[in-house]
């Protein structure tokens, strides 16, 4: 081989199972024809269902006029009367946010929203630890008690909140909730529940909370414009765009339809006229290049959410609604620092957690993995979750225990296993329960752990068994590198924004033979020269410095990326994976 060393083809033999996507080749071609798209790049559109030109461009070009009517989503009328009225009435209105940053910005997105109306609503978010997750009795009872409002309106939270809102009427406070979770029973009496779930067209099922706070501002404008009001004829909806990106982007919901066209129009106002509180961060975070998606994702993203994972979600919430620069950059920094700690704090529990999977880890009995901790931080737990899950290739919970022998917990899935639908089969294990389908929360306590540990692993075990839980590589499009360009680049860029539901596209190439001897770069790079196809390239996999070359050609799997060094621009394969050709 070329570097001189010598190994097996099973040493080098990928983990992960590749698999090509679906496209209808005719219908490809013709999209590519119509649209004026490099075959690959069309075939790429046609595997996530737009294969149709119009569809297709509807898709490259989101535009804020195919939003739906907000009056669509359920509980939408009665919600905008009801807060028109406190308006008129000059009512105390606080609004009930979350901890993390889709809970922020949504917060953000409406006191600012408000704010403009000439309402100085006050906004109160609850605490991880203290409080625990989403309405509880204890949170509602201390936002009365602090703030002493008549209206409520939570943001991303309260769906199912039933004795919450219960009490609060009981103390003559008025609750409209905004959210976007699944109901896990029943829903909560309030004056109007706002959630795509429980019901309105398909295109705005998949919106985060901070959409469907988008959609109440959209709402009272729409309204308040009939009935005449000159503030609701001064407000551009257009301006709070960037905390709708935020959201929508953070809380890795699908990026197709609304949420597309919020998370393309936010990134379009925070790259052309960013807050002060942004900038602050985008700095600190040291991001150089226009923002994309993926800085939220795994940059600005994981900075918000670590003050509320910490400790207290204010220092984010202070930092998105800061006017002038004055603080921007103490708090961009006290976040910067507080991630820094909440990545120390996850290293040490994932490593505890996985000691006491690997105690007992049996791979064809080992279906659904839960643990659980003393003194864990809880702010972690999902996290970790995430973590396990990607180690493993199965759904994981790890639950944090206090001093009382009370447990909450965080859980992710893998696809195909439902957390909501299978927890509630656990019920009888847990004191309450709630999320989404991949993401979800449980309580519970102390002495009901080992037999919810039982009770999850034999319904994953009954779903999952005899299934291949290997990671999927998705390809795109297989490829020569003759057809690896800027050109190429430049038209799989106009998928951006690239998230769930719209990843950036995979490509991948066969019979690739290594140009002079591998190079180890950074801390655990990988760098290689590939050839093929009659030309040359270079492909870095970032920590792949231990993976095992094959000997002779190999098949790669890679996206695109630009790297620039010393101000020159180079196209380069970021390599995925890759295995012995013929695999």
């Amino acid at each position: 081989m070329a570097n001189g060393a010598t190994t097996t083809d099973a040493a080098a033999t990928s983990t992960r199972r590749w698999t090509l996507l679906d496209a209808d080749a005719s219908r490809t071609r013709t999209l590519a024809d119509a649209l004026g798209l490099p075959l690959p790049v069309a075939r790429s559109m046609a595997a996530r269902g737009f294969d149709d030109p119009a569809e297709a461009e509807r898709f490259l070009t989101p535009r804020l006029s195919d939003l739906s009517d907000p009056f669509l989503l359920p509980g939408m009328t009665r919600a905008v009367e009801r807060l028109w009225l406190a308006i008129d009435r000059r009512e105390s209105i606080a609004v009930f946010g979350d901890y993390d940053v889709d809970g922020v910005s949504s917060t953000a997105l409406l006191i600012s929203f408000l704010s403009e109306l000439g309402i100085a609503a006050t906004p109160f978010l609850p605490r991880r630890v203290e409080d625990g997750y989403g309405l509880t009795e204890e949170s509602i009872q201390r936002c009365v008690e602090e703030l002493r409002p008549s209206l409520i309106v939570t943001v991303d939270c309260g769906t199912g909140a039933v004795e919450p809102v219960e009490w609060a009427r009981g103390q003559g406070v008025d609750v409209i909730v905004t959210d976007h979770h699944e109901a896990a029973a029943a829903v909560a009496s309030a004056v109007a529940v706002v959630n795509p779930k429980l019901g309105g067209p398909e295109e705005v099922r998949m919106l985060a909370g901070v959409g469907v706070t988008f959609k109440l501002c959209h709402a009272m404008l729409k309204q308040g414009r009939l009935d005449g009001r000159s503030e609701a004829e001064q407000i551009d909806l257009r301006a709070f765009m960037d905390f709708a990106a935020l959201g929508t982007i953070s809380d890795i919901v699908p990026l197709r339809g609304e949420n597309r066209i919020l998370a393309h129009h936010g990134l379009v106002r925070i790259n052309a006229n960013g807050r002060p509180g942004l900038k602050a961060l985008i700095s600190v975070a040291n991001i150089r290049s226009a923002v994309e998606s993926s800085h939220i994702g795994f940059q600005i993203g994981p900075r918000l959410n670590a003050a509320g994972r910490m400790g207290s979600a204010d220092p984010a919430l202070q930092l998105l609604l800061a006017e002038e620069d004055g603080q921007t950059l103490h708090l961009a920094r006290r976040l910067d620092a507080e991630n820094r700690r909440r990545q120390d704090i996850e290293n040490r529990i994932l490593r505890e957690a996985t000691e006491m999977i690997e105690a007992s880890f049996d791979l064809s009995r080992t279906y659904g993995l839960v643990v659980g901790g003393d003194g864990w931080h809880a702010g972690v737990n999902g996290i970790v979750a995430s973590r396990l899950v990607g180690q493993y290739g199965r759904p994981a919970v790890v639950v944090t225990f206090d001093e009382e022998g009370g447990g909450r917990g965080s859980c992710r899935s893998v696809t195909g296993f439902d957390l909501v639908e299978h927890l509630a089969e656990c019920a009888a294990d847990l004191d309450s329960f709630g999320g989404h389908a991949m993401a979800a929360g449980v309580v519970l306590r102390r002495a009901r752990f080992d037999a919810f540990q039982e009770a999850f692993n034999r319904v994953a075990t009954r779903q999952l068994a005899g299934t291949d839980l290997r990671p999927v590589l998705s390809i795109d499009a297989w490829v020569d590198l003759a057809e690896v360009d800027l050109g190429l680049h430049g038209a799989a860029a106009r998928l951006r924004p690239f998230g769930p539901g719209n990843p950036q596209p995979v490509w991948a190439a066969r019979d690739l033979r290594i140009v002079d001897r591998p190079r180890y770069v950074g801390k655990n790079h990988l760098k290689l020269l590939l050839a093929g196809g009659g030309r040359q390239m270079e492909a870095i996999g970032f920590g792949m410095a231990d993976r095992a070359i094959p000997d002779g050609a190999l098949d790669a799997a890679f996206q695109l990326r630009i790297d620039t060094f010393h101000g020159y621009e180079n196209l380069q394969l970021n390599l995925l994976d890759f295995r012995p050709s013929g695999g």
